[in-house]
């Protein structure tokens, strides 16, 4: 069911601090940074060539990534996103099979403007799981 790794999420404290030692560091392509309110977060992509580094950081202190940061303070690996062909047929066979869909269960539009679910870590070995549609074609 799953594709290829779309992306790893990594929440941070200080967005354009972060993007900017990925920048200088590691000589990496980063995104312009992109708010999504839906979501909580304002967020760069980092480019590896066969897959992307998410770097996120909270919009205000009701986001998911604020209380992630109260725990992780320096930050840290928050979800890793997979790809699926059709997200109505991957949720239906994950909940089948006994996976529960954060939220009310219905699907948002990601960063990449595509549909996504978030996945309970409790039932993928702590690991917060995110499936996305890939766009038709890709």
């Amino acid at each position: 069911m799953i594709g290829r790794v779309n992306h790893i999420a990594i929440a941070v404290p200080d967005l354009d601090r972060a993007a900017r030692r990925y920048r200088q560091l590691l000589g990496a392509q980063v995104s312009a940074p992109k708010s999504l309110p839906e979501h909580g977060v304002r967020v760069v992509f980092v480019d590896t060539g066969n897959t992307k580094i998410e770097l996120l950081e909270p919009l205000g202190p009701n986001s998911p990534i604020a209380a992630f940061l109260e725990r992780n303070r320096d930050g840290g690996m928050h979800h890793i996103c997979y790809e699926v062909a059709d997200l109505s047929a991957a949720v239906r066979q994950l909940t089948e099979g006994g996976a529960r869909v954060l939220g009310d269960g219905r699907p948002k539009i990601g960063a990449h403007g595509l549909p996504v679910i978030f996945l309970h870590p409790k039932d993928f070995d702590g690991t917060l799981i995110e499936i996305e549609e890939t766009a038709p074609g890709q």
